[in-house]
Formats: C-alpha cells, sequence, structure tokens
C-alpha cells in the first residue's frame, strides 16, 4: 500500500491511502485543534477511518512542532541570544512545560534596569536550557542509533538509585527493631518482612533523600508527546497496528503501557489470577530484590524464597534499560512487548514505563490516565502535552466508576479482625506512632459497621439487622453520624499509602490465615483462623466446572484492607461532589457502603488544566450536550476553547434504512413503558413484527432488548405461544450469553450459520440474535455485511428511575447546572442522554464499511419525537423515516432488501 501524502490546507498529511473527504476535514480540524491548544469532541462513525485519521493528524502536527522548534532552538543557539518578546520563543517555553515560562510579568513600580537585568537573566537561562536539552537529545538519537546496530548501552539509574535506596533505608529501621525487640516474642522466618516500619509522615523528612540532579539522566526529559487512551486493551492492540501499517510506523517512538496482569512474564506471579494479588506479590518481590542481606542471614534468605518471597528474576535494570531502548526503536503492541520481555529475561510492566519520557506517542487505557494517583505512579506527566480518549462515549461513567467505592460488611469485620490479630501479634514491636494509626483504621472499622446496624464482635453471615432499605447521606453527614468526624481521614489515608499496611497484613493473613493449625504455641491467631474460616461462602457439593473453577480464581480477593483504603480516599472528596449510600439488606455481610461520585468533573479539570489540549473522539459521541455541561463547563473550560467536530459516513446514502415503527401489524401502538411493555398484547405485537422482519430480510437481525430480565419474560411468553417455533423456521435463533466467556462461542455460531444458510438455498435465510442493551454485545462487536442486515431496537432503555443513585444525581445536576430556557431539565435532559447513548451504540453494531448495507427499525413511538430524534448520529437522523402504519414501514424494508440483495 503506498504511501500518499496528502496536502489540506497547506499541511502535508502522510496517508496510506488517498483519504475520504471527511477523513481531510477530520485530521485539518485536529491539526488546528491541537496547534490552538482547544478542547475538541470529536465523532466520526465506524468504519470511517477513525483511528488514522487521529493517528495522521495528530502525528503530522507533533512532526511539524518538533521541526518548528528545532528550528528556532538553532536560531537561537546560533545568535546566541533571544528576545523574550519574540513570538517565536513562545514555541520552546511551550516545549518545555516543566520549567517556568520566560517573560513572566514583573512586580508593578518595579525599576527599569531591574526589568531589563531580570529579563536579560531570563534569556541566558533560556539559551542555556537550549544547550542543554539539545546535548541530551543527541545523546538519546546516537543511543538509539547504536542500538539499531545492537551495541550495549549504559543505563542512567537515578531514580532507580533513590527507589533502591528508599527501599534500605525502610528494611533497615524494620531489622533494628527487630533486633531491639526486648520482650516481644521470637519471629518466625521471614516474619519479621510484615512487621511494620517506624512510620515518618511527609512533613518530618523534609530534608530526607535530596537526589542531585544529573544531567546525563536522559529518562527525566519528558519531551512533547501525544498520551492516546481507550477502554480495552484490544482496542489499544488495533490502535497499535494502524499505527504500525501507517506512514510513521518507521519513526514514530510508541510505548504501550499496561497493568501487571497483562504485562506480567513471571509465571508464579501470573498464575496467581486475581489482579490486586498479582499487584501485591510484585511489590513484595520488589523490596525482596531491593534487601541487602549480611552473611549471617543467607540461610534465612533462602528459606525465605523457597516460601515465595524471591525477588523476580525479570525485575533486573540492565535487561529493563535494554527492553525500554527496544519498545522505543520499533512500535510494539501489549502483545509483542511480552515477547520481548521474555526474549530478553525483563519486566515489560517496569521497562515500558521506562520508555515514556522520550516517548512521541503514549498508548494506555483509561484508567491509568483518568486516576491521578494511577498516573503518579506511572511516571506520566501531563503538563504541556495532547491527551487523545478514543471511544470516548462513555467518559463521564469511567470516570464516575473509577472514583467510586463500595465496601460490605463482610470486608469490614474481615479487615478488623485481621487488624486486630496483627496488632496483637506484634504490638510489641511497632513504635507508637504506627499503633496510633492502626488503632485509628480499627476504629473507623468499628464505626463504619455500626452505621450499619451490626456489631463487630459477630460474625457477618449470621448477623441480622434490625432496619433495612437503602439510605442516601452527604459525606459530612455520613462523618458525623458514624462518629468519626474527628480523625483526619487525609493523615489515616497517607499513612496508609506510605506503610503499606494492607499489603503487611494480606502477607500476615495469607501466612497464618490458612496455613497455621491451632496449636498451643499461636492460642492467639486460633481465632483469627476459625473466624476467616466462618467467612468463606458455603461449598456447593456438586464440583464447579472448569471455566467457573478459573472464573473463580481469577476472582479471588485479595486484603479486605486494601479494597476499603480506596473508600476512605473516596470519604476525602469536597461534601458537595459525592454521597454516600447506605444499603442494608437484613444480613450484615451483604449490606454495604457505598461512595457515589457526582461531579466527575473534580478530576477531569485537573486534566484539562495541565494538558496543552484534549481530545474526546467517538464513533457515536452524541449526545454532546453531557461533555459539554457535566465535564467540561464544571471543569472550567470556558466555552471559547471547545470545538465540536462531526461527520457523515462513507456509506451512499441509500445503503441505510432507518425506521421508526409506531404500531405493528394488528394497529397495537408500540410505546414499551414500564406500565406497557409487560402487557400480552404488547409481546405478542413485537413477535408479530420480528416475524414479518424475518421474512424479508436476508443474513442476520439483531435484536436488542432493554433488559436481560424483559428478554427472559419475553422470550417465556413466545416459547409458550409459539411464535418462538414461526421465527425459527426462517431464522435460527440465539440469544446473548450471560457469562462473558461464551460470547465468542455464540458468535461464531452465530456466523457460521449464516454463512451456511448464505450458501445454500433452503427455508431458512439466516440468524436471529437476541442481544440486551449494555450487555456484552451492544460494543465493541462487529456485525458487518450478513451478520446484521437489520438492527432491531425494541423500546428505549431508559435507566431505572427508581434508583437511588440516579435520584441523586438527577438533584445534584438540577440544583448545580443553570437551566437553559426552552429546554428539559438537567436532570430529565442527563436520563434521556443515557438511553439515547445506549440506543446509539446499539445500532452502530451495522454499518462497518463503506459498502456495508444494513436496515435499523426503532420500535417505540417514543422515537419520533424531536427531542429524541435530533440525539440519533447525524449520518442516522438525517435519513430517518417515521412510519406510524405498520405497512407501510413492511412494504419500505421488503423494498430496501430487495434492491440490495436481490428477491428473499
Amino acid at each position: 500500500m503506498a504511501n500518499k501524502a496528502q496536502e489540506v490546507s497547506g499541511i502535508q498529511f502522510p496517508f496510506p491511502y488517498t483519504p475520504y473527504s471527511i477523513q481531510k476535514d477530520f485530521m485539518t480540524e485536529l491539526y488546528h485543534v491541537l496547534e490552538a491548544g482547544k478542547i475538541g469532541i470529536f465523532e466520526s462513525p465506524t468504519g470511517t477511518g477513525k483511528s488514522l485519521s487521529l493517528i495522521c493528524g495528530a502525528l503530522s502536527w507533533l512532526r511539524d512542532f518538533e521541526q518548528r522548534k528545532r528550528q528556532e532552538e538553532a536560531r537561537l543557539l546560533e545568535t546566541g541570544s533571544v528576545s523574550l518578546n519574540d513570538g517565536k520563543a513562545h514555541v520552546l517555553a511551550q516545549s518545555s512545560p516543566s520549567q517556568e515560562s520566560p517573560g513572566s510579568t514583573r512586580p508593578a513600580g518595579e525599576p527599569d534596569w531591574v526589568t531589563q537585568f531580570v529579563q536579560k537573566k531570563e534569556e541566558r537561562d533560556l539559551v542555556a536550557r537550549l544547550k542543554e536539552e539539545q546535548v541530551r537529545r543527541k545523546k538519546q538519537e546516537e543511543r538509539l542509533q547504536q542500538l539499531r546496530h545492537n551495541t550495549q548501552l549504559k543505563f542512567a539509574a537515578k531514580r532507580v538509585r533513590q527507589e533502591e535506596e528508599e527501599m534500605e533505608s525502610l528494611l533497615r529501621l524494620s531489622r533494628e527493631m527487630l533486633a531491639a525487640g526486648a520482650g516481644a516474642e521470637q519471629l518466625e522466618s521471614g516474619e519479621e518482612e510484615l512487621v511494620l516500619a517506624e512510620y515518618e509522615s511527609d512533613e518530618e523528612k523534609r530534608a530526607a533523600n535530596r537526589v542531585d540532579e544529573d544531567e546525563d539522566d536522559l529518562e527525566e526529559e519528558h519531551v512533547t508527546k501525544i498520551y492516546y487512551c481507550s477502554r480495552t486493551h484490544s482496542q489499544l492492540a488495533q490502535f497499535v497496528h494502524e499505527v504500525q501499517k501507517s506512514p510513521f510506523g518507521k519513526d514514530t517512538r510508541l510505548v504501550s503501557l499496561g497493568s501487571r496482569q497483562n504485562l506480567c512474564v513471571n509465571a508464579d506471579v501470573k498464575s496467581l489470577g486475581s489482579v490486586q494479588l498479582i499487584n501485591d506479590r510484585c511489590m513484595e518481590m520488589q523490596r525482596s530484590k531491593h534487601e541487602k542481606k549480611s552473611k549471617e542471614e543467607e540461610k534465612k534468605a533462602k528459606r525465605r524464597r523457597q516460601e515465595g518471597q524471591a525477588a523476580c528474576p525479570f525485575y533486573n535494570y540492565g535487561q529493563m534499560q535494554l527492553l525500554r531502548d527496544e519498545v522505543l526503536v520499533e512500535v510494539k503492541d501489549i502483545e509483542q512487548l511480552v515477547a520481548l520481555g521474555k526474549e530478553v529475561q525483563a519486566c515489560p510492566y517496569y521497562g515500558s514505563r521506562f520508555a515514556i519520557p522520550a516517548a512521541q506517542l503514549v498508548v494506555l487505557p483509561y484508567q491509568m490516565l483518568l486516576h491521578a494517583a494511577t498516573r503518579q505512579a506511572a511516571g506520566i506527566r501531563l503538563q504541556g502535552q495532547v491527551v487523545i480518549i478514543d471511544e470516548a462515549h462513555n467518559l463521564i461513567d469511567t470516570i464516575t466508576n473509577i472514583h467510586s467505592a463500595e465496601v460490605n460488611g463482610s470486608q469490614l469485620c474481615q479487615a478488623h479482625s485481621q487488624l486486630l490479630q496483627y496488632m496483637e501479634r506484634y504490638g510489641k514491636r511497632l513504635k507508637a506512632k504506627n499503633l496510633m494509626y492502626i488503632k485509628q483504621i480499627l476504629y473507623l472499622l468499628e464505626k463504619f459497621v455500626t452505621v450499619l446496624g451490626g456489631s463487630i464482635k459477630q460474625n457477618p453471615n449470621t448477623q441480622s439487622l434490625s432496619q433495612t432499605g437503602t439510605e442516601l447521606k452527604t459525606i459530612n453527614d455520613f462523618l458525623f453520624q458514624s462518629q468519626i468526624d474527628n480523625i483526619n481521614l487525609f493523615k489515616v489515608q497517607r499513612y496508609c499509602e506510605k506503610s503499606m499496611i494492607s499489603r503487611k497484613l494480606f502477607g500476615f493473613t495469607e501466612r497464618y490465615g490458612t496455613v497455621l493449625s491451632p496449636t498451643r504455641e499461636h492460642p492467639r491467631l486460633t481465632g483469627l483462623q476459625h473466624f476467616l474460616q466462618s467467612l468463606q461462602p458455603r461449598v456447593a457439593e456438586a464440583a464447579p466446572a472448569p471455566a467457573e473453577e478459573n472464573e473463580a480464581r481469577a476472582l479471588r480477593p485479595a486484603s479486605p484492607l486494601m479494597h476499603i483504603e480506596g473508600f476512605l480516599a473516596a470519604l476525602t472528596t469536597a461534601n458537595q461532589d459525592g454521597r454516600v449510600l447506605l444499603s442494608r439488606q437484613g444480613i450484615l455481610s451483604q449490606s454495604s457502603l457505598k461512595f457515589l461520585l457526582l461531579n466527575p468533573a473534580v478530576h477531569f479539570a485537573q486534566v484539562v488544566k495541565e494538558c496543552r489540549a484534549v481530545v474526546i473522539a467517538g464513533g457515536t459521541m452524541q449526545p454532546v450536550s453531557d461533555f459539554q455541561e457535566q465535564l467540561l463547563a464544571c471543569a472550567g473550560v470556558g466555552a471559547e476553547r471547545v470545538v465540536e467536530f462531526s461527520c457523515g459516513h462513507v456509506i451512499p446514502p441509500d445503503n441505510i434504512l432507518p425506521l421508526v415503527v409506531c404500531s405493528g401489524p394488528s394497529n397495537q401502538q408500540l410505546e414499551f413503558t414500564y406500565q406497557k411493555r409487560e402487557l400480552p398484547q404488547m409481546v405478542d405485537e413485537t413477535g408479530r413484527i420480528l416475524c414479518n422482519l424475518c421474512n424479508v430480510v436476508p443474513g442476520g437481525v439483531v435484536c436488542f432488548f432493554p433488559s436481560y430480565e424483559y428478554l427472559r419474560q419475553v422470550y417465556t411468553r413466545w416459547e409458550q405461544s409459539g411464535l418462538l417455533a414461526r421465527l425459527a423456521v426462517k431464522k435460527k435463533i440465539f440469544q446473548e450469553p450471560k457469562r462473558a466467556n461464551q460470547v465468542e462461542q455464540v458468535l461464531m455460531e452465530y456466523s457460521k450459520c449464516i454463512k451456511c444458510c448464505g450458501r445454500m438455498a433452503g427455508t431458512m435465510t439466516g440468524a436471529l440474535l437476541f442481544s440486551v442493551v449494555g450487555g456484552k454485545m451492544s460494543e465493541g462487536i462487529n456485525f458487518s455485511d450478513d451478520l446484521g442486515r437489520c438492527v432491531v431496537m425494541v423500546g428505549m432503555p431508559y435507566p431505572n428511575i427508581k434508583s437511588p443513585e440516579l435520584q441523586e444525581k438527577i438533584a445534584y445536576l438540577d440544583q448545580t447546572l443553570p437551566r437553559t430556557h426552552g429546554q428539559a431539565p438537567p436532570g430529565k435532559a442527563l436520563v434521556e442522554n443515557l438511553c439515547m447513548k445506549a440506543v446509539n451504540q446499539s445500532i452502530g453494531r451495522a454499518i462497518r464499511h463503506q459498502k456495508d448495507f444494513a436496515s435499523i427499525v426503532l420500535l417505540d413511538q417514543r422515537y419520533a419525537r424531536p427531542p429524541i430524534l435530533a440525539k440519533l448520529p447525524a449520518w442516522i437522523r438525517d435519513h430517518v423515516e417515521v412510519k406510524s402504519a405498520f405497512g407501510s414501514a413492511f412494504a419500505a424494508l421488503r423494498k430496501f432488501h430487495r434492491e440490495k440483495s436481490g428477491p428473499s
């Protein structure tokens, strides 16, 4: 495929083929958004080459930006001077976001000679900094060029050395306390790793661990880059493959980031299954790696390694340096990165992070970018950078879910029991501050159980609650009701992070919770063992299926305290931005405390504030009012900074037939409200409509229902009435499975059936797939060509308006967002938008390329309302036909499919 450079509005866009006109418009608008530092909302339907437009548009801008920067650097270094009044100097200032901008406003009334002196100094500093950056860049380019010829390089490891020194300091403190533990009982081999080190707050060690800046530390220089994030690892891998095939595939320094679960190459750690367990074991093995052991400890160290505390052999800096450079030399996806890690015996998780500063394009999942603590831990710096968030139709929900947290009564009781036993075991070896914070955490856990109506001293599985139901509280009201308003949760949260108490506790319970049998030597641990065993769910008599066993293992719970730490962190949110939901279910173990984030903008504000530009992109972004009002306006983004771009589809207009059907064959009005949708006549009319559609639509028909429960009711009714048998004459019937691991098998059989029917002329013309809106098949799965010749939407999938969470969100929006004259209140608009976003995602499963064709049938007369129609994607909305009678709708469908595929 020959690369063809396209010039649009004076901008050169390298492209692998001649782009569609909408792709040219997309790239041009994207280029201008990045250049002007705007916030862009981009909508480009699936099948229009959105990924390639993003790649070529964004990387063309980065190419030109870097070229302008280097030209200006060369000019300034040649003359040896710079004028801060020169507009070109701002390009250089913007490219180094970590530095203070030169030429900042001086205090009023300052003497001219002072102003001139300061300005001259700033100019000299800028020239000196440019020289340093040029030297660093040349060294980096030489290093990567050498790597292409397999030359080994020296690894600059200031950050790593500092990390080792901090860990050694912690372990040294632990060993000193163990040696001086007068009156404390003797610990077993390896048990010292479970004891907390002396805790020092940040304020108490201001002058500690100061390390001079190293000019040769190439890893600390963050070049201007583009962060691209999407929802799933498969979507990220697909994007990387598009980069590899693009004209930029050979020259772009790209790094793919992922979780330990996706990148770990240590078979023993990977086999743990649970994300949290993998994270915990990785951290424990790092500490083992950092610890320097004396000769006297060698025998103990060998025993520890046998007990699973060995240092990870892949956590090797020399090899990770090699892996980092290999990543920067050639574009690799996650699978290729893992394969390289195994080949060079280096950790891909840490090796990829070392490549971030020098990378031009960083590919990462949503959570890693949108969560501040995760960003910081990964070494991601957003200052002055570009962020592209793809598949962003669910961005608001994603931010909300990332920062919400829920804990149940069983977790609270389990964490309290574990921590109490830990304190009894090691109390004499712990310093005063550790004991103080542990007692505070125990107090918090006890009060959380009490506010649910339970007792920390009883088994949560058998403990009945006198009061049931749900209750919503503001954060402050919850703190007062729980009697914990006198505790500084910020300090408790910081202690949990710094001391790693939850990881220590997990190691403690892993060691004694299931290993120790009751003996006279450890009488206090016997109670813990019995209690932990009582919290385990009852094992069914029948042996689980292998698939179920693997799934259960993957969901294996980690330390309950680690889970509770997330809830404690959530409680530090501003009072007006969140709520606490108390759910009392009769039994303490099933009752829960849930933090609800009402204002996702508070977490997104930091992203838009720090970044040079942010692009929010997707195939179906309508309705965009949610992004503008709930996310951007509330994050302080002015309307003048927001740019909205939406393009049409690449298919000809006559390749799509969207219909709103208001009544059925027997003139039954179609309105699937909660009150009417379960009526027998409504269910039967829906079945008759599908029978008619299956008679004229070839290939595959995908029918979406509002919920699993409604699908079950409809299916049962049709089975009893014989309607299902009538449908099965024309189409083989498939249902969306409830288990995620069965989806691929169902799709394979569905596809196979359609292909067989297409080859064999018979009564059966294809297959009918029953799916659920928001389910496993409403996102990320393509029903292209014969797999989706018709998509049917039964009713409007409004969310449950009785949900306490939704009711609180509606009330919050009505109170905080201004109401526009002539438009629905913000809360009502939210409900409609949630519904239509789900609809748009589902009907977008069809029409996947330029020559594809399909009909879209919306079964509900409410779709005909102008405010609802306006929320459909433009490429569908502009062609919608509203049919009040079923006869005219059926005739249009029959004509459409006959013309496109011949007589059925």
